[in-house]
């Protein structure tokens, strides 16, 4: 048999019988160590879909008497996709150890071994490597390298290795901008977009590019960056793309414009179930339970099946509703109609229906007889009905599973001082406050951003680093004015610092929400809605503030706070913590 029949033979086998037969016969007639032949046979065993063998790959790479580069990136690059991504970096080391030279090929698939396993050090001395090797001009080798350190966490090493790239392509930018995304620069991601199209780089963004910047105003509620990525997509014919329909959908919704949100979702030709389900949960999140309910049976009428994410949605719309025994009869539909697990995003949004609905024994009881374990966010959710409704024990069980799981942050403390206060139990306040003194528990400082005319303004606590900022405390002392006239009480024990009351109250008013708000105010015209993004869990104090806020000023308030959004309209707000 000549070697292009065997190569022939190997490129189109399809059952398991005859691979082995012609593994057998390589082995008869030497050919097992013919390059091309054995590498030939390896891509199939390791890389190639139903005769795809992880061990059996293994065991012939091990027959190899001198394996060269390109079997080591066959197994290399299999390891790497693989449940063990590990071995794909031993094995990178097994070849250098051997003298055999690295090629990019090699490093890149050793790179991405490191980063299925989010294997920060691996990745690093891969990196040492490529300069060893002399491949550090390598454009997408070092691509591979910046999404590694972005995903690791660290970007200033991703930025250190994009800036230092003799030639960005599109993808580098991506992965730029994923990794300002990623490590919560989100306001750097947005003015890539535009640096990236200089006469300096002339890089053209593609449908990647807007899919993650689409995000990033999801993110920062910037609303005319969104629009102006709407009007590119349309302008490069990315339209036809249902993922970036779907999340066209999702930042409209997430900025409150209900009505564009719609009209996308309207025009979407192939509506799949992530179409459905960002509507469902546009609505719902914007406080259209009932809407976002007939979303869902509509879904069904066209013969779409729901998934996970559309329950999530369909539960927080009863929840923002108020429809418990809607949300009740959906959470039970899930696996007996649909087959689907509730997992630990549907018990939240059921705690948080119970909870708002004043019924928090029922909501623990749901809590402590989940299969999964429960998340922080939904002891959190419990732990903010308990101020409401003022359920002191079960507020205390709630921070007690936070401290035992240690995902306690300093805001729950202070909801439950507010527990405490409201109940007037001034005893517990006291210990409260004397625990976190002597753990030095103290807020995290917040920083706000509000897009206006393209432009992402950022504050922070007493602020006065912003060009117009006399006028802003100007706006915002006169905000707190007509407030206070229409009921607004400073909720004190939102401030941690060690001072007295007065000069809590002047902190809370200078809150970096309350500064982006009274910009806004400034700077829009009456009864323009307000979007604004928060890097950390907004006060009880902000949120009071907001609500009223939304009912004296007659504007609508878009936040979006670690990871919960807020839709505050006319005195009441729509808040969610699983999206």
């Amino acid at each position: 048999m000549a070697i292009e029949a065997v190569i022939s033979a190997i490129k189109y086998v399809s059952h398991k019988t005859h691979l082995l037969q012609i593994h057998a016969h390589i082995i008869r007639t030497t050919l097992i160590q013919h390059h091309t032949v054995s590498l030939h046979f390896l891509y199939r065993v390791a890389l190639s879909g139903s005769l795809q063998d992880a061990s059996y790959s293994r065991r012939f790479f091990e027959q190899l008497s001198q394996p060269s580069v390109s079997h080591y990136n066959t197994m290399i690059r299999a390891s790497s996709m693989s449940a063990s991504p590990q071995k794909g970096l031993l094995l990178y080391r097994d070849m250098r150890r051997r003298g055999i030279a690295a090629d990019p090929l090699s490093s890149s698939f050793a790179v991405k071994s490191c980063m299925s396993f989010f294997y920060l050090l691996g990745g690093i001395q891969v990196h040492c490597n490529i300069f060893k090797d002399g491949h550090q001009s390598d454009s997408l080798l070092l691509t591979a390298v910046m999404d590694l350190y972005s995903q690791c966490q660290r970007g200033g090493d991703a930025c250190k290795v994009f800036d230092e790239m003799p030639h960005r392509d599109t993808v580098a930018w991506n992965v730029m901008i994923s990794c300002c995304i990623r490590n919560n620069r989100t306001r750097d991601a947005l003015s890539l977009f535009d640096v990236m199209q200089s006469s300096t780089y002339k890089c053209e963004p593609d449908d990647v590019t807007c899919l993650l910047l689409l995000q990033a105003c999801a993110h920062l509620n910037a609303l005319e960056f969104g629009e102006r990525i709407h009007g590119y997509i349309a302008e490069h014919a990315y339209g036809g793309a249902v993922n970036l329909s779907n999340a066209l959908i999702s930042m409209y919704s997430r900025c409150g414009c209900l009505d564009k949100a719609y009209e996308v979702f309207k025009g979407t030709a192939n509506k799949n179930v992530v179409s459905w389900s960002a509507m469902i949960s546009g609505l719902a999140m914007n406080g259209y339970g009932r809407d976002a309910i007939e979303a869902f049976e509509e879904m069904l009428r066209v013969g779409t099946l729901p998934d996970d994410q559309t329950f999530t949605g369909v539960l927080s719309a009863c929840s923002h509703s108020g429809m418990v025994d809607e949300g009740m009869a959906f959470f039970d539909r899930m696996s007996r109609e649909f087959g689907l697990t509730p997992n630990v995003h549907h018990y939240g949004c059921m705690v948080d229906l119970l909870g708002r609905a004043g019924l928090l024994d029922k909501a623990y009881q749901l809590i402590m007889s989940m299969v999964v374990k429960p998340d922080s966010t939904m002891w959190r959710t419990l732990l903010g009905a308990c101020r409401i409704h003022g359920h002191v024990t079960l507020g205390e069980r709630a921070i007690g599973h936070l401290i035992e799981s240690k995902a306690q942050e300093a805001g729950d403390y202070v909801l439950l001082l507010n527990i405490y206060s409201s109940a007037g139990h001034w005893e517990k306040v006291a210990e409260v406050r004397k625990l976190m003194k002597n753990k030095a528990i103290q807020t995290t400082p917040g920083c706000s951003t509000i897009e206006l005319k393209r432009v992402v303004h950022e504050f922070v606590v007493d602020d006065v680093s912003h060009s117009r900022n006399r006028e802003i405390y100007k706006t915002l002392d006169e905000i707190n004015h007509q407030l206070r006239i229409a009921g607004y009480v400073v909720e004190l024990s939102s401030e941690l610092h060690k001072v007295d009351d007065r000069e809590k109250g002047y902190v809370l008013s200078h809150h970096s929400e309350k500064l982006a708000v009274a910009f806004g105010v400034l700077a829009t015209p009456p009864g323009t809605t307000l979007r604004v993004a928060s890097n950390i869990r907004m006060c009880v104090d902000c949120h009071n503030f907001l609500k009223l806020f939304s009912r004296v000023y007659n504007r609508d308030v878009i936040l979006r706070d670690h990871n919960r959004f807020h839709h505050f309209r006319g005195g009441h707000c729509s808040c969610s913590d699983y999206w």
